[in-house]
């Protein structure tokens, strides 16, 4: 794949060739991209598809069950609104020749090697990685009608066949007793391949076999084809972690070392309603009562040390930035509390440079966002340091124990330490949520600042409901 500086003149390529590069809507793939694209170009398709991986996550973390009817309505609607037309077309199943659909294969190809490149980088995410492209393949694949996936088993040297009218005949029985889900049977087709790549349908019983090969309708194809699909991904991942120390290009690495962090949604620059600040006065109720933990943590450890730590007093006073509180309330409200422990001398030393620059008041002057879940949740916390997300970076029992502090039962509680040993911290954050304010959120909590605006959504239709 080579890189341009500046945008191309775009060319217009005959369909014959397109057709030969990009013959189905689904791909496994196996040869990497060799267009040049310019680095703008890059740039997008890198952040769309990364927009796209956080759409699927977010309809899990809204409790929509994986690959539901709700959970895919809710993707082609998200889709939708963020204006993914080249991904939402290829939901639709329909697998035409068209140049849109053309134009949607190559986007989707070229930004899969990309964020293969970002993702190598570490196990956690690969795993994260490889998860959404799970999701993304098998929620295409399962919209493809017969003759598409047929055409794609066949492009793809998959050698499955359907049996045979009287062999399938012969084994009614059978077929009709150990396949779960089956309607009706005669118009149901079957393969028959190595029970070896349908492992998960032999441990919950779900197949029938017969001399070492397993007997599956043609709705259970996926499982086979997101085997194989996992194993070459996963491989793939790590030969490019192998790989990447002779990568070294600095027009990209900047993006690819840092896409992960990136926000795809409302960055909170400004305050709530371009208008509303925040009185300094209200921080202490409002940490109570819309806080995320990990803010309310921050703000509660200030309150009792009059102090912070580098990291912590930015993830806070931008956290602060973002909820309303304008630059002269910030100064004043930092150096009360710190001038508590210090002189202010040692304050404007040592702190108000930060604040300032924080508000874009100094250095290069820009506007800074508040940090999102995935930027605390990724981020290293150490000793003596109260930054990062509880959720990740407490140990469950701890969770557990402070969620009984701030009110919530033991049955709640224990369900969110369950969330968070298994690895679900915005779900256990989401949850911490609805527990805390009677009511889950509208959306998967994926920023602090959302949090807030949520929680205090749901004060203001109190209030109006009494009116």
């Amino acid at each position: 794949m080579d890189f341009t500086a500046h945008r191309r003149v775009k060319k217009t390529i005959l369909s014959d060739s397109l057709n030969d590069l990009y013959p189905h809507d689904l791909t496994m793939y196996a040869e990497p991209p060799g267009n040049v694209i310019s680095l703008s170009e890059f740039e997008d398709i890198a952040l769309e598809r990364l927009q796209l991986f956080r759409i699927l996550e977010q309809a899990a973390l809204k409790g929509h069950k994986l690959y539901s009817d709700d959970w895919k309505a809710c993707i082609k609607e998200d889709l939708t609104k963020a204006g993914l037309k080249k991904y939402s077309r290829q939901l639709s199943g329909a697998c035409t020749n068209s140049d849109l659909d053309y134009q949607a294969r190559r986007a989707d190809h070229i930004s899969h090697f990309i964020l293969r490149l970002a993702y190598c980088r570490s196990e956690d995410l690969r795993r994260w990685f490889l998860s959404r492209e799970l999701e993304w393949f098998r929620l295409r694949f399962i919209a493809q009608s017969r003759d598409s996936i047929k055409n794609f088993l066949q492009n793809n040297n998959f050698l499955y066949t359907p049996i045979s009218e009287d062999e399938k005949s012969s084994l009614r029985e059978e077929l009709t007793s150990s396949t779960a889900g089956l309607s009706i049977f005669e118009t149901t087709e079957f393969y028959k391949i190595p029970f070896t790549e349908v492992c998960s349908l032999v441990r919950n019983r779900k197949v029938f076999l017969k001399q070492g090969l397993a007997y599956i309708p043609a709705s259970e194809l996926v499982v086979c084809v997101l085997s194989r699909f996992r194993a070459s991904l996963s491989e793939g991942l790590n030969v490019y972690n192998r790989r990447l120390p002779l990568f070294d290009d600095d027009r990209i690495n900047p993006l690819l070392s840092n896409l992960h962090n990136l926000h795809t949604g409302n960055n909170y620059y400004t305050v709530r309603d371009d208008h509303e600040s925040l009185d300094p006065a209200n921080i202490d109720a409002y940490s109570k009562r819309h806080f995320p933990l990990c803010m309310r943590h921050m703000h509660e450890v200030l309150r009792a040390d009059h102090h912070l730590k580098h990291q912590c007093r930015l993830s806070y006073g931008l956290f602060l930035k973002g909820i309303g509180l304008l630059y002269e309330d910030a100064m004043r409200f930092w150096r009360e509390e710190f001038t508590k422990k210090m002189d202010s001398n040692q304050f404007e030393k040592n702190h108000a440079y930060n604040i300032k620059h924080s508000y874009g008041k100094v250095g290069r002057m820009l506007n800074y966002s508040p940090y999102s879940c995935i930027k605390i949740i990724m981020s290293n916390v150490g000793p003596g340091e109260h930054h990062g997300c509880p959720f990740k970076h407490w140990d469950p029992p701890v969770i557990k124990q402070k969620m009984l502090e701030y009110g919530i039962s033991n049955e709640n509680a224990n369900e969110i330490k369950e969330l968070v040993t298994n690895g679900h911290y915005q779900v256990a954050c989401g949850k911490y949520f609805e527990f805390s304010r009677g009511k889950a959120p509208t959306n998967g909590i994926n920023h602090p600042n959302q949090y807030f605006e949520e929680s205090m959504n749901i004060e203001k239709e109190a209030s109006e409901s009494k009116k």
